[in-house]
């Protein structure tokens, strides 16, 4: 029985290589290669991480890659299931990402690197655009800084002290009658 629970989680995470860079170091016999990998993994219901892991071949960077990203993993709330609750902007380094949440039917509009989280994360409907820098790490640790920053209508009416409803109802338009009325 123990095995196939391993199986099982195993395989609720889907993993996406993401980059692979071949490092030289030049020594006196010549080079020696060693090989640094980026992976994102996630269970496509709204957890997601990254891992960064570096060895001489590239299966073993692989795998130290992707143990470090379910190690690093985040929940991210999503809205009925398939998109993001709010647009937000995210930053690291020189990479700027803004992440907009989409109608039904759009489908992942995003570059590679943010494909790869978006993908893993379980977000189907999500429009991207990255602004700087198209290095894949710093793309990717700016996507992670703009998804630690969303909030679902739940978690706002918590810190509000308000209902759920009261939070969301402004979002379908009862902000515009409110502005006819008044």
């Amino acid at each position: 029985m123990r095995p196939d629970q391993n199986e099982k989680t195993e395989s609720e995470f889907v993993d996406r290589l993401v980059h692979i860079n071949r490092v030289a170091k030049v020594v006196k016999g010549g080079r020696r290669f060693s090989f640094a990998a980026l992976v994102v993994v996630g269970d496509q219901k709204g957890r997601v991480g990254y891992g960064h892991g570096k060895a001489r071949e590239v299966p073993e960077a692989i795998q130290k890659a992707t143990e470090a990203a379910k190690r690093n993993m985040i929940r991210v709330p999503l809205r009925e299931g398939r998109t993001l609750h709010h647009d937000t902007t995210g930053t690291f380094g020189a990479g700027n990402v803004v992440l907009r949440s989409a109608p039904p039917g759009t489908g992942i509009i995003a570059g590679g690197p943010m494909r790869a989280v978006f993908e893993t994360l379980g977000v189907q409907d999500v429009v991207t655009k990255s602004v700087g820098t198209s290095n894949a790490y710093n793309m990717i640790e700016a996507t992670f800084v703009a998804l630690r920053n969303m909030s679902s209508p739940r978690q706002v009416a918590a810190k509000r002290g308000k209902k759920v409803s009261e939070i969301v109802g402004r979002r379908s338009g009862e902000a515009v009658k409110e502005n006819a009325d008044g």
